[in-house]
């Protein structure tokens, strides 16, 4: 810290005055990590201290009563004084420019940040010759509070109980909001912001920081955390809609789902092959029932990655959803290969298979046909798959009931059997 040096008066030489610049600056990164959900975020966090240094100062014959209290309040970091008068030098003389600038310096000594904002606001709307000065008070006080920010949010993450944790959280909250209103160019701030209430699942409060982070910096991960938000908020109206049979909450699920797809759209066009933003928006196409956008969409995916397994079970799924059943098999047995213990790649080529089976089985039905057994070939070649998601799920009772089905179709009962039983007992646990 620095604080100004102060004249020494006789009574036959003039005022003069002694000016101490004290200069340090310290650069560092500290790295850190937030884990919200399942993304993991590291984050550079760039603390550039620099404290405060060349505070102008003029000679007692030209500065107030006041000024000239304040400054010896300052010098003997006795704050609440220094702020008391500087209130009353302002009040007197609404031009002080400098006494606006020593209100914000001892504002940010005490940790009156707004207050901070609003009287460096003030000495530079009268005059700029305290904006050095000013900028950096403001960039030392910004690295302190994100610091702290960091800090706090990490004693949040190891804390042992909730409440702990809250009190933690709501601190870094509050340092990052309070860095923001110093730096509001500073991306990094919004970003972790959002990241804290994330964290403690404020989702509609992290909205507006991750918009501004999206606005100032074309972030990857605004357009990511937004768009889940988003999309979370649909999936729930949609969920509501299917209890309540309300029109209301249709039209919510409809707007989110159209809110992610206009901001995934954007986002493509800054980071076109990052397989995250192309999974969100061919959910959201789903959502709002543009499957074929969709599926064109995870098509194009698998062009330009073809060695992407998500890209491959996603498209997967869709043609499943279709009842393209060949090609849905193709798209299951790629992604296969890629990853041989792909839980749900195997899984669902065995239900790809099941169900293609069961259309068949029903297509025979209508036709009244009894001599068709291609159905009961499908059954065959979905049934190994199931098995071996078994070995990978063994107390997934819906699954031991879904082969326990496939083992009646083929006359297998003893099996059969079996796996109803084991379904029943998981369930009873």
């Amino acid at each position: 810290h620095y604080y100004p040096f102060f004249v020494k008066k006789t009574e036959h030489i003039k005022v003069y005055v002694t000016l101490t610049i004290l200069a340090y600056i310290a650069n560092f990164h500290v790295q850190n990590k937030f884990l919200i959900g399942e993304i993991m975020y590291r984050s550079k966090i760039l603390t550039t201290i620099i404290l405060l240094a060349g505070l102008a100062v003029t000679g007692f014959q030209c500065a107030s009563t006041e000024l000239t209290s304040a400054k010896l309040y300052i010098q003997q970091k006795n704050y609440p004084k220094a702020l008391d008068v500087l209130k009353k030098e302002v009040a007197k003389n609404p031009q002080s420019d400098e006494g606006y600038y020593l209100l914000g310096y001892v504002d940010g000594e005490l940790g009156n940040f707004d207050s901070l904002v609003f009287a460096f606001d003030k000495s530079l709307a009268i005059s700029q010759q305290f904006k050095k000065d000013i900028t950096d008070s403001k960039r030392y006080y910004w690295a302190q509070l994100f610091n702290q920010g960091v800090g706090t949010f990490q004693k949040g993450s190891n804390a042992k109980d909730k409440d702990s944790a809250q009190v933690y959280f709501d601190k870094s909250i509050k340092s990052f909001k309070d860095a923001v209103a110093l730096e509001p160019d500073s991306a990094d701030t919004y970003k972790n912001l959002a990241f804290v209430y994330m964290t403690e699942t404020k989702y509609d409060d992290a909205v507006e920081p991750l918009q501004t982070l999206i606005q100032k910096d074309k972030s990857l991960d605004g357009y990511k955390y937004l768009g889940e938000i988003y999309y979370n908020k649909a999936v729930k109206a949609r969920d509501e809609y299917t209890r309540s049979h309300d029109a209301k909450d249709s039209v919510t699920a409809g707007e989110y789902y159209e809110k992610t797809i206009s901001l995934m759209q954007d986002a493509r066009k800054i980071f076109p092959n990052d397989s995250e933003l192309l999974v969100l928006l061919s959910n959201s196409y789903i959502g709002a029932q543009k499957v074929d956008v969709a599926i064109g969409a995870f098509k194009i995916g698998v062009e330009q990655e073809p060695n992407n397994k998500y890209y491959r079970y996603n498209y997967g799924v869709l043609l499943l959803g279709n009842k393209d059943y060949q090609s849905a098999e193709e798209q299951f047995r790629k992604a296969v290969e890629i990853d041989t213990a792909y839980q749900n790649a195997i899984y669902n080529l065995g239900v790809t298979f099941v169900k293609w089976g069961a259309d068949l089985a029903k297509a025979n039905e209508d036709k009244k046909d009894n001599t068709n057994t291609e159905f009961m070939d499908k059954y065959k070649a979905g049934l190994p798959w199931l098995e071996k998601s078994l070995t990978l799920s063994p107390n997934d009772a819906s699954l031991w009931e879904l082969v326990g089905r496939v083992y009646t179709v083929l006359g297998q009962q003893d099996k059969a059997k079996q796996a109803f039983d084991k379904a029943d007992e998981l369930r009873k646990k």
